[in-house]
């Protein structure tokens, strides 16, 4: 691999390259997210790197997605409920304003989040917890990993 695999995620996934992906999904890849402030944080990859919207896949690999994040969100639910009681729900995002590739984001919640933010969109999180060194995706969230990964499994068996 030459490069950084963050420059061409959806590329680095084709090719078994992307250190983040955690499945291989019907219409994409099941990956943990870069950073971690919500344990769990996953992303669902398209496996088009040139599909920039949900609309402009056929209606039937749109519907695929969609069942694609589904899954996804369902996986983290059971990973996340069973490994913190704190747990209390996932949020499903399909944005891309920043990237110009479809994905969706799978955001677990919890109730030990800040009171100023536990009610509101992941996206009000104070800026430097989306670059603190302590929720960078590393070893220390191999279990996590590995619980949605066989939850996943379970969902998809």
């Amino acid at each position: 691999m030459t490069g950084d695999w963050r420059t061409d995620r959806i590329g680095t996934a084709l090719r078994g390259e992307n250190p983040t992906v955690m499945r291989r999904l019907t219409s994409g890849f099941a990956v943990i997210g870069d950073v971690q402030f919500l344990p769990g944080y996953s992303v669902l990859l398209v496996d088009e790197p040139d599909v920039q919207r949900l609309s402009d896949l056929p209606r039937a690999k749109r519907m695929s997605f969609l069942s694609d994040m589904d899954q996804l969100g369902e996986a983290v639910e059971r990973a996340c409920r069973r490994l913190d009681p704190a747990f209390r729900r996932v949020n499903l995002e399909i944005l891309g304003n920043t990237d110009p590739f479809l994905h969706a984001h799978v955001w677990p919640r919890f109730e030990w989040e800040p009171a100023d933010v536990v009610g509101k969109p992941v996206w009000l999180h104070p800026r430097e917890r989306w670059s603190d060194e302590r929720f960078r995706l590393g070893p220390q969230h191999d279990v996590l990993r590995d619980a949605i990964g066989s939850e996943l499994d379970l969902l998809r068996s």
